[in-house]
């Protein structure tokens, strides 16, 4: 009995109690012999006998694919192999509607219905490129040389910022396509648009592709000091446009963390006054790190500029 007891506050588990019969030899021994091991008197026994037990159980056999399900796959595969083609042929139609020639003599109703042919396929391929493969297939048919060579500085405006919104949404966060358009100069006419084009919705729009090619993009980020982009987003920052306004101060903080910014200037916590105790000279539209290189260096140097 004091061996039950004390086996009882070893293991606090409702377990069948140990037979009389364990504590003679010949007990232990018929219970050996009929096959049925001793109840564990631990918890190191017991996890020992739960991992036998569960060794020995053996895997159940794998059920056979009924047929209405094997059709089901199939075609649930078939569909998405034929929908990533057929939206192939609809980039592959888009672009053949954009490289077609621009009528120059045509009467002012066949030009209206030729710009909204192509002002559609700008827009069906900003849809389709909303996909990232679909952006990738765009780029190797050479869709970007068609956008960044004719359609950046295409006469309608319509053009012009369906462009630049199909440059920005191929753009974002894929750094080979990133890498792409900045090889074939669209960031020099993104600037250009944004700093200059007459349509406030052109610009907006080339704001949004700019941020997708200097966002998190070192070699964008170098491009755009050479060509003076901060400048060209001061500017941006002091035109009547409201949204124009957000973003360009949305994209200079994004690029210039507060660790990097100087302290001195009004709205920056930490801001030096002026002589006499006079509020801080606006900031200059300075050109921002000329003939610098490297990452760190270069955004330090262009905070400087601004800044200071």
């Amino acid at each position: 009995m004091a061996d039950q007891g004390s086996g009882g506050s070893r293991l606090p588990l409702a377990l069948p109690p140990a037979s009389q019969g364990c504590s003679s030899g010949g007990g232990g021994s018929s219970a050996g012999n009929s096959g049925h091991p001793l109840p564990p008197r631990n918890l190191q026994g017991l996890l020992q006998m739960a991992i036998t037990a569960g060794s020995e159980e053996p895997d159940p056999p794998p059920e056979p694919m009924s047929e209405e399900r094997r059709q089901w796959l199939q075609e649930a595969v078939s569909a998405a192999f034929r929908g990533q083609r057929e939206e192939v042929e609809q980039m592959k139609n888009c672009l053949r509607v954009l490289s077609q020639p621009i009528p120059s003599l045509a009467v002012e109703a066949e030009l209206a219905t030729d710009q909204q042919e192509r002002e559609g396929a700008l827009e069906l391929l900003a849809d389709l490129c909303e996909n990232m493969d679909n952006a990738a297939d765009f780029c190797q048919l050479s869709g970007m040389h068609l956008l960044v060579g004719r359609y950046l500085e295409a006469g309608p405006a319509g053009l012009r910022w369906r462009a630049a919104q199909l440059i920005g949404t191929c753009s974002q966060n894929v750094a080979a396509i990133q890498e792409q358009v900045l090889g074939l100069g669209a960031l020099r006419k993104l600037l250009r648009l944004l700093d200059r084009d007459p349509c406030d919705l052109v610009r907006v729009k080339a704001l949004f592709a700019i941020s997708c090619l200097v966002r998190e993009q070192e070699v964008g980020l170098l491009q755009f000091l050479r060509l003076d982009g901060f400048s060209v987003l001061m500017r941006a920052m002091q035109q009547q446009v409201q949204k124009l306004k957000v973003k360009s101060a949305f994209l200079l903080q994004n690029l210039l963390p507060g660790d990097r910014l100087p302290p001195g200037r009004a709205g920056v916590p930490g801001a030096r006054a002026g002589p006499g105790g006079a509020p801080p000279p606006p900031l200059p539209a300075a050109a921002a790190a000329r003939g610098v290189s490297g990452g760190a260096g270069v955004l330090r140097k262009a905070a400087t500029d601004l800044f200071l």
